[in-house]
Order: structure tokens, then C-alpha cells, then sequence
């Protein structure tokens, strides 16, 4: 119920701020994904100050795996270990090796 309610308090706050600057309710699309991107940037943002008062380090590597896939959606890209990148050339034989085989 907590989240419900800290919900609604955000939309109204959203909406006193669309009021204050003058944009009707719903915004224009473009206005409305800006104000998207920033809500993301700035739950990113808490999650940066809450690793700097922990006092633990803000690495490059760190922000790419957790920061970036949530602000752009895209995930984390791990390697497939299932199928080696040689796999074409195990399929397929060369010349000389059908030739081969052809003679015996």
C-alpha cells in the first residue's frame, strides 16, 4: 500500500510541476518521454548517492551493468557459450578434405 500511496504523491508533484511550467495534462509526446528519461536519470541518480555514502567506488563497469541497461532498456550483453565462432568451419568441410574422403 506504501507504493500505491508514494505513487500518487509523485503524479500529483508531476502534475503541480506540468501546471507551473504551463503543459496541459497529457503532455505532447515529446515532452512527456523528456520527462520519462529524466524520472530515469534520477532514480539513477539516487542509486549513485546511495553507493557514494556507502563509500563504495562508482567504476565504469559497475554503472554500465546496473545503471545503463535501466535507463536504455537494453540489457547487458553476455556471451553465448553455447556455440563456439567456429562452428561454420566444423560444419563444413574444405575441398580437400571431400576430395579426400571422395577417393577412398
Amino acid at each position: 500500500m506504501k507504493i500505491y500511496i508514494a505513487s500518487l504523491f509523485a503524479g500529483v508533484l508531476a502534475g503541480a510541476v506540468y501546471g507551473l511550467i504551463n503543459v496541459r495534462s497529457p503532455a505532447p509526446p515529446v515532452i512527456a518521454l523528456i520527462g520519462l528519461l529524466g524520472m530515469l536519470l534520477g532514480e539513477q541518480g539516487v542509486a549513485i548517492s546511495k553507493r557514494i555514502l556507502q563509500g563504495k567506488s562508482l567504476a565504469s563497469a559497475w554503472f554500465a551493468e546496473e545503471c545503463v541497461p535501466k535507463i536504455t532498456g537494453v540489457s547487458a550483453e553476455t556471451p553465448s557459450p553455447s556455440v563456439p565462432t567456429d562452428a561454420a568451419v566444423v560444419a563444413m568441410p574444405s575441398q580437400e578434405t571431400a576430395s579426400s574422403l571422395e577417393t577412398k
